[in-house]
């Protein structure tokens, strides 16, 4: 791994000279104290760090592995959550902790946590008041939330940080979900280690901070009209049942009418997407059928009244998307070279990539990045919100580069 980077950023005339660096270590140490520190301590190179985020994967999410990062990170404000997969500068990895340090002069630091016991938007907005502080004129502000797919509907969470923070703060980040019922989802914040909760961190920085989102996919078929749904069950398209008109355009295997399995395996290639005003489709993945009532149950909310497409994607499609959203971020910055970049790729991207379609893809990101130390975890949904209430996606890469 390539773990150390260090940047001079100059703001405008006559502004002050500013040195920013990151760093990127992990771990597979089997002890989960030792791996927490030697990944934070890879991570810092023998510098005090401001911020440290720990990808640790699910098997190895502990109180005792933040103790182990808390020994490393001295007075550097934590966060992280438990993950079925990070995302390292050397590809994905699937044990063991992943840990991203940042430091130097010319930016500010806060973080917060919440439960979702009051409800997913209580959340956003209990941890969206705590990160809120004053940012000076001249200097971006971005707010990174991690949170749980139990926490409840993530749209809400977003609605509630942004009704706190307004327009003018962009909100990245991603969700993380229970694999097994011995590895519920974890949120990190400090060495406290939260169940179905929301952690988050502000920065405010004299450089710039930019964000990059694409999918990937294709649009299929004629645009529909959704004419009925709850929440993030669509029972009707265009007036008819929602499960037989997306078998029958889409022509499916016939086991799909019947087969949970069978249809999990199609409906992975094949989601969902709501036009939006602006921007690229947003996708919402299929994760099952309801063969009683005929209906798609998506991962996240699909309002009544959306206009809608069924959507294809590519092993190729996938690569290039990430490869697009990195590029997108880093000519953000305005010709600074990025300093760190944090990347939220959608499991199910991850699925359909396999193992060496996924590290075809760390390459293309890493190439975007200009070998600028890069860390992120495969999601359960993507947080990117950039205009507009809505900023909660599926199927979709979303990239943050830091000047």
């Amino acid at each position: 791994m390539e773990p150390v980077s260090t940047l001079d950023v100059r703001t405008g005339a006559g502004a002050r000279r500013t040195t920013r660096w990151a760093g990127v270590g992990r771990s597979i140490d089997t002890h989960p104290w030792a791996a927490g520190m030697g990944a934070a301590d890879q991570a810092l190179d023998g510098r005090s760090a401001e911020l440290i985020v720990v990808f640790s994967c699910d098997r190895t999410a502990s109180e005792e592995l933040l103790a182990g990062v808390a020994e490393a990170a001295g007075a550097a404000h934590v966060i992280g959550c438990s993950v079925p997969s990070d995302i390292g500068p050397d590809g994905p990895g699937e044990n063991g902790v992943l840990v991203l340090a940042i430091g130097g002069s010319g930016f500010r630091v806060r973080t917060a946590a919440a439960s979702s016991e009051s409800g997913p938007r209580a959340a956003g907005e209990f941890v969206a008041r705590r990160m809120l502080g004053g940012r000076p004129v001249g200097e971006s502000e971005l707010a990174m939330l991690l949170t749980a797919s139990q926490a409840g509907d993530q749209n809400e969470i977003v609605r509630g940080a942004y009704g706190v923070l307004g327009g003018a703060v962009p909100l990245v980040g991603g969700c993380t979900g229970k694999t097994t019922a011995e590895a519920p989802s974890c949120q990190f914040h400090g060495t406290e280690l939260f169940v179905d909760a929301v952690v988050g961190a502000s920065l405010v920085s004299d450089g710039p901070v930019r964000i990059g989102v694409r999918h990937g996919l294709t649009r299929m078929g004629e645009r529909m009209v959704v004419t009925r749904s709850v929440g993030g069950r669509v029972l009707e398209l265009d007036g008819k049942p929602a499960l037989d008109t997306y078998l029958e355009l889409l022509d499916a295997p016939a086991q799909a009418a019947s087969d949970p399995e069978v249809f999990t395996e199609f409906a992975l290639a094949h989601p969902l997407g709501l036009s939006r005003s602006s921007g690229p489709d947003q996708a919402r993945c299929i994760s099952a059928a309801g063969f009683d009532d005929r209906s798609l149950l998506c991962v996240a909310e699909v309002p009544q009244g959306s206009l809608a497409w069924f959507l294809h994607e590519s092993v190729d499609t996938t690569i290039a998307a990430a490869e697009e959203a990195c590029a997108e971020a880093v000519r953000g910055l305005g010709g600074a070279e990025p300093c760190a970049i944090l990347v939220f790729d959608c499991i199910g991207r991850r699925k359909l990539l396999g193992e060496g379609g996924a590290r075809e893809e760390v390459k293309a990101l890493n190439a975007a990045a200009g070998g600028a130390p890069l860390a992120g975890f495969y999601t359960h949904g993507e947080i990117a919100r950039t205009r507009g209430v809505r900023g909660f996606h599926n199927k979709t890469v979303v990239v943050l580069a830091l000047g």
